[in-house]
């Protein structure tokens, strides 16, 4: 994965007008858990290189801005994802190695996700973020799940983390962030993976 810009972008929230991934609606199975990467994957930045604490939060905390007056904000899509998944019963989770976690969990904290104008972080069921290999972040995460790693699909923008696929999981390559589109090819990809492509029970 080519290294990105060493400057923070700046970030401007639009609304997504979009349903929900097709995929949570078609009647076939789905993992239990979807697990994120946080930076390139829900957000367009690095939260240990790019953000100067503290944070101030603005737009009714759908942005937050640093000491430096830089915006930061989830990709366009991912609000709405979240919150999807979870109304769909599926958990979700967080896999980071960043090594600011402390301001990944305030980010976290912050950023709300509209409509519902929730904390992201009340959105997360489990999050592992720590610097450190990937698949130590998945055997805590089963530890504390009980959850097989085969129920588990995860989304990251570092092809060097497809390691966690020698435990069972399945990971989805993320190129330009997480979007719906991006939620139905994994998905799908997890279907092939695990020999689930029909509808079960």
């Amino acid at each position: 994965m080519p290294r990105k810009s060493s400057s923070a972008p700046s970030t401007t929230i639009v609304e997504s007008s979009s349903t929900a991934p097709s995929t949570f609606n078609d009647g076939l199975p789905l993992p239990k858990m979807l697990v994120f990467d946080l930076d390139y994957t829900l957000w367009p930045f690095w939260v240990d290189t790019h953000v100067s604490p503290p944070l101030k939060a603005k737009d009714n905390n759908a942005r937050a801005v640093d000491r430096c007056g830089e915006s930061f904000a989830f990709y366009q899509d991912v609000p709405l994802i979240l919150q999807d998944t979870r109304a769909k019963g599926i958990q979700v989770s967080a896999a980071s190695r960043t090594a600011a976690p402390d301001l990944a969990r305030d980010m976290l904290k912050m950023l709300h996700l509209a409509p519902a104008n929730k904390r992201a972080l009340d959105y997360f069921d489990y999050l592992q973020i720590f610097p450190g290999s990937k698949t130590t972040h998945f055997a805590r995460l089963q530890k504390q799940t009980g959850l097989d790693y085969k129920d588990m699909l995860f989304f990251d923008d570092e092809a060097r983390n497809k390691n966690v696929e020698e435990l069972g999981v399945v990971m989805y390559l993320v190129r330009d962030g997480v979007t719906r589109d991006v939620i139905d090819r994994g998905v799908r990809e997890w279907r092939r993976r695990n020999g689930r492509e029909k509808k079960e029970g």
